[in-house]
């Protein structure tokens, strides 16, 4: 009588080695996504994301799904490739609970490969009956598995992180959503009639030529105002961006350090000078983009 298969030997192993792995951890890249960052190779493990950090990891995902871990099995030697130290690799069956995305619905039942953080007596952590939220891609052709976007792209169930999750969703889907933004396009600068008044304004290039623009005006004795117009006028819904939404997420996180030269070439050295000063007060303004995942 021939020898049975074992159950390792019917994964099918095609998908796994096939599976995009980046760097020294396995996981999928989210092709297509113009604006995916490019995770370093950092060992997965519990930690506090940040706004940003969730949003890069979420707008890059095909599936976002709630989901409970109904079998973990560990995978060793040659089955598990690259795996950092201190970490195990599971191929792991969970039940799915929720979609907060995903075109096309998701199977009861799916399929993935994570990598786990080990205890202090180098133990892997009790996953069965585990709640996690999965940021993952689909395999094509094999609806029940998921490659998961990054070494970070299982997380830990919380309200708060599902809270959040839903709340980025929820904007980037919306049509009144905001641009992504690739850069700065032209500036101006209009001194006022008095004194200490003036108004910049800056117009930022976009990924689907959509018009955003930030002005900032100065009145003498008053705190510098500042907007985000996502129009071709600035008018009176103008206002500046709530932390941790998706327009100042947009802004935080991919405006660059600094005004390029050329968006100032045509204005006058003081003019220049002006829209350089009002720049450096709106990135004060909007604060550190506070991603913890290096892109």
């Amino acid at each position: 009588m021939p020898a049975q298969p074992s159950k390792l030997q019917n994964i099918h192993f095609g998908t796994f080695i096939a599976c995009g792995l980046i760097a020294a951890v396995g996981y999928a890249g989210s092709a297509g996504a113009q604006y995916a960052p490019a995770l370093t190779a950092q060992t997965p493990e519990n930690r506090a994301f940040s706004y940003a950090d969730l949003a890069d990891l979420t707008l890059t995902a095909q599936v976002a799904a709630g989901v409970t871990v109904v079998k973990a099995d560990r995978l060793k030697g040659e089955l598990a490739p690259n795996l950092a130290a201190g970490h195990a690799r599971f191929l792991i069956e969970a039940q799915t609970g929720m979609l907060l995305r995903g075109a096309d619905g998701l199977s009861g039942t799916v399929t993935y490969i994570a990598d786990v953080a080990l205890d202090a007596k180098n133990k892997p952590p009790k996953l069965k009956k585990a709640r996690f939220i999965l940021l993952a891609n689909r395999v094509p052709g094999r609806p029940q598995e998921l490659r998961l976007t990054s070494p970070y792209s299982q997380l830990d169930w919380t309200q708060t992180t599902e809270s959040t999750l839903r709340s980025i969703l929820t904007e980037a889907t919306a049509a009144t959503t905001p641009p992504l933004v690739t850069g700065i396009g032209n500036a101006f600068h209009v001194p006022g009639a008095i004194p200490g008044e003036s108004e910049s304004q800056i117009f930022l290039t976009t990924a689907d030529n959509r018009p955003i623009s930030l002005s900032v005006l100065r009145r003498p004795g008053e705190q510098p105002q500042w907007a985000v117009a996502l129009g071709e006028m600035v008018d009176d819904s103008a206002r500046a961006p709530a932390k941790d939404t998706m327009l100042w997420y947009r802004l935080a996180c991919f405006l660059p350090p600094r005004l390029p030269g050329k968006s100032v070439a045509a204005l006058s050295a003081t003019n220049a000078e002006a829209v350089r000063v009002d720049y450096r007060y709106v990135l004060e303004q909007l604060g550190p983009c506070g991603r913890t995942i290096q892109r």
